[in-house]
């Protein structure tokens, strides 16, 4: 964590601190901010990132790991800073998460279905070739 003045009272980060702790590049992290998911606050050329910054930057990290679209994640953080903000931002969350699921869980059936396939597939082609001379 950066070194904060004594007019500073929330601790700030640099751009290469939060690519460290979260492993990700600096670059990712510009990508981001390009989006408008992430606004830095700036000292001279140096972006400083508050924590704020860093908990919505760990919400797009997790929604992105979830399969969730940049638009829609950026959605959800805007949410945050209107009235009833979180309240709003947790019913969008659920909602997504619930579609999300749905989504895997017909997916997951898809693949057992063509793994099945795939089974039946194999042990016909294994009995023809023990049949075969």
């Amino acid at each position: 964590m950066t070194a904060s003045s004594a007019h500073d009272i929330e601790p700030v980060f640099s751009i290469a601190e939060l690519a460290q702790e979260l492993d990700i590049t600096t670059r990712t992290i510009r990508f981001y901010e390009d989006r408008g998911l992430l606004q830095p606050a700036r000292r001279g050329q140096q972006r400083v990132y508050s924590r704020a910054d860093r908990t919505r930057l760990k919400l797009v990290l997790r929604g992105k790991r979830l399969g969730w679209p940049l638009k829609e994640i950026h959605d959800m953080i805007k949410l945050y800073d209107t009235p009833d903000g979180e309240r709003k931002q947790l019913e969008a969350m659920l909602g997504k998460i619930a579609q999300s699921r749905h989504t895997l869980l017909s997916q997951r059936e898809d693949i057992e279905l063509a793994l099945q396939e795939f089974d039946e597939i194999e042990s016909r082609c294994r009995a023809q070739l023990n049949q075969t001379p």
